[in-house]
């Protein structure tokens, strides 16, 4: 197939914002929380939005050789891409491991990446544990409602990447926008969430599966090199900006763009912030345009 721009599967949760619907994605709801940009996931399918087979699901036009013979390791396509833009603050959660998530939700584990797009003034993310903890200690927390106490409060700033290990307690905080790269899963388990009501009852909470996951650990951030913001089995990414205006995929993996910044166009498709490109493996095209910057995403070797 040729590369193709991508139409998202789109998700309007109780602390979704406006700010993607700006920026041009379609909803029929006032609010989007999440769009799914490449996701071949059976709860939120992206469609090929340019090309011969504009409408039609990616998961039925990209053939094995155009995912790249990396992807064939995985049983199910190990890639799904989102933008998420938080209004309010998003649960305190935990996602779990393969090994857990496959014997116990029929699903994938999720490991994922996170990298900043917006940030208000103080706005931030909840991060990991700030100290090594228990089941006990968290329990206490959770009853006794000082559960933010145990966690890393770190304010975040527009090109920031943070990588979250499956296992690790986490949330998005209100006044952020980011991209997030992750294993292909749709598995939360809810920790806690502030005592918020929607239409006057609390939201559903997984705190025992959670306590099952829970890495209790101080959290310590992984480094990487170079321009990769995000490396795991599953997927790896880098920010790249309008100096690398040659993208060619090897014949391994399929490589996807997400634009952060600037207008231009790609493969002879116009784009703008938050369009994503998939390139199947083996193509090649140029970026044309100025002051862009894009995540690009694939399998590692």
């Amino acid at each position: 197939m040729d590369i193709v721009k991508l139409k998202p599967a789109t998700k309007d949760h109780v602390w979704g914002g406006s700010k993607l619907i700006a920026a041009g994605k379609e909803t029929s709801s006032p609010i989007l929380a999440e769009c799914w940009e490449l996701s071949l996931h059976p709860d939120g399918l992206c469609t090929v939005d340019s090309g011969p087979d504009r409408g039609k699901y990616l998961r039925d036009v990209a053939t094995e050789a155009d995912r790249g013979k990396l992807a064939k390791k995985f049983p199910d396509f190990p890639v799904l891409i989102k933008l998420i833009d938080a209004e309010a603050n998003l649960s305190i959660q935990v996602h779990p491991t393969d090994e857990y998530a496959k014997k116990n939700e029929h699903d994938n584990g999720k490991t994922e990446l996170w990298y900043i797009t917006h940030a208000e003034a103080g706005a931030g993310i909840y991060l990991g544990f700030r100290k090594d903890t228990n089941q006990e200690e968290i329990k206490n927390a959770l009853m006794n409602n000082t559960m933010l106490d145990l966690l890393n409060f770190v304010e975040v700033h527009e090109g920031e990447s943070y990588f979250i290990p499956a296992g690790t307690v986490h949330a998005i905080g209100k006044g952020v926008t980011l991209v997030e790269v992750q294993e292909s899963s749709n598995i939360t388990y809810r920790l806690y969430d502030y005592g918020r009501l929607v239409n006057g009852k609390p939201r559903a909470l997984n705190v025992e599966k959670a306590l099952e996951v829970l890495d209790m650990n101080a959290y310590q951030a992984k480094k990487f090199q170079g321009t990769v913001i995000g490396k795991c089995k599953y997927f790896v990414s880098w920010k790249e900006g309008d100096e690398s205006s040659f993208i060619k995929a090897s014949k391994d993996s399929f490589l996807c763009l997400t634009f952060t910044k600037g207008e231009g166009a790609f493969a002879s498709i116009p784009f703008k912030p938050y369009d994503t490109f998939f390139v199947p493996a083996g193509s090649e095209a140029r970026i044309s345009g100025s002051g862009y910057e894009y995540i690009l995403t694939g399998i590692p070797r």
